[in-house]
C-alpha cells in the first residue's frame, strides 16, 4: 500500500474515541463537556489540559491513575483551586518523578497568568514552556506535552480533540513528537532525522501536510499505531 493512503487509512481508523478509554484526554474532555453545557469555564479547561498533559508520560493506566489523583486534589474544580492560591506542595511522588511541589508550582504560575489573562490561547508554545511550565526558554525544543496540548484544544475533526480554541488553526500544529512515533516516521522513511528533535518534528509535520491538508495532526494517529 502507497504509503500515504495507509497514512490515511490508519488515521480514519483510530481517530476513535473507543481507543481513548484510558488516555490523558478523557480529563480535558471531561470539563470541555461540563464547558459546553455551561458548568465549567474555559480555565477549568485549559488548566485540566495543563495537568493532563505535564503527566502524560509513562504507562497509560498509571498516567490516569495519577491525573485522577490530582483532580481529587482539585475537588474537580480546577479554576477555583489554581485561583485560591493553597496548594498541595510536598516532596512526595505525584507521578513517577513529578512531585505535588512541581504541581504547586505550576498552580502558581496558572494563577498568576490568569490574574491578567482569559485564556491560555494567547500563549506561544515557547510561552507555554516558560511563563506555566517554568522551563527556560528553548526554541528548538519538541515541547510535545505542548504541542500534545495544542492539539487537543485546537483540533475539531473528529471525536477526540476539542476544537475549543479558535484562533489557531489546525493548519498551524506541530506534531507532539515521542520515540514511538519518531520510529514510525523513519520506519516510513517521512524523516531522515537521526533522532527526535525540532527538525524531526517539522519535517514530519509538514509531509503530514501533504497528506492531511489543512489538518496535520489527523497523522498523529495513524503514526503512533503504526508498527504496534
Amino acid at each position: 500500500m502507497e504509503r500515504a493512503e495507509l497514512l490515511r487509512e490508519l488515521a480514519l481508523k483510530y481517530q476513535d474515541e473507543k481507543y481513548f478509554v484510558q488516555d490523558p484526554i478523557i480529563f480535558p474532555k471531561h470539563f470541555s463537556k461540563l464547558y459546553r453545557e455551561g458548568q465549567a469555564t474555559l480555565q477549568d479547561v485549559e488548566i485540566s489540559a495543563v495537568i493532563s498533559a505535564h503527566l502524560a508520560w509513562g504507562r497509560r493506566e498509571m498516567i490516569v491513575r495519577d491525573c485522577h489523583r490530582a483532580f481529587d486534589e482539585m475537588d474537580w474544580k480546577p479554576y477555583e483551586y489554581v485561583l485560591r492560591g493553597e496548594y498541595k506542595s510536598d516532596d512526595k511522588s505525584l507521578h513517577r518523578t513529578i512531585k505535588w511541589c512541581d504541581f504547586a508550582q505550576i498552580c502558581g504560575r496558572l494563577r498568576t497568568f490568569y490574574q491578567a489573562n482569559h485564556t491560555l490561547e494567547i500563549l506561544s508554545p515557547d510561552q507555554m514552556r516558560t511563563d506555566i511550565y517554568g522551563q527556560k526558554s528553548d526554541l528548538k525544543a519538541t515541547n510535545k506535552k505542548i504541542h500534545m496540548l495544542r492539539r487537543w484544544m485546537v483540533r475539531t475533526s473528529g471525536p477526540i480533540d476539542l476544537g475549543i480554541w479558535k484562533n489557531i488553526s489546525p493548519s498551524e500544529l506541530i506534531i507532539p513528537l515521542d520515540v514511538h512515533v519518531f520510529h514510525s516516521a523513519v520506519k516510513l522513511g517521512i524523516t531522515t532525522r537521526k533522532s527526535p528533535d525540532y527538525k524531526a518534528a517539522l519535517e514530519i509535520t509538514e509531509y503530514l501536510l501533504q497528506v492531511f491538508p489543512d489538518d496535520p495532526l489527523m497523522g498523529d494517529f495513524a503514526l503512533f499505531v503504526y508498527d504496534m
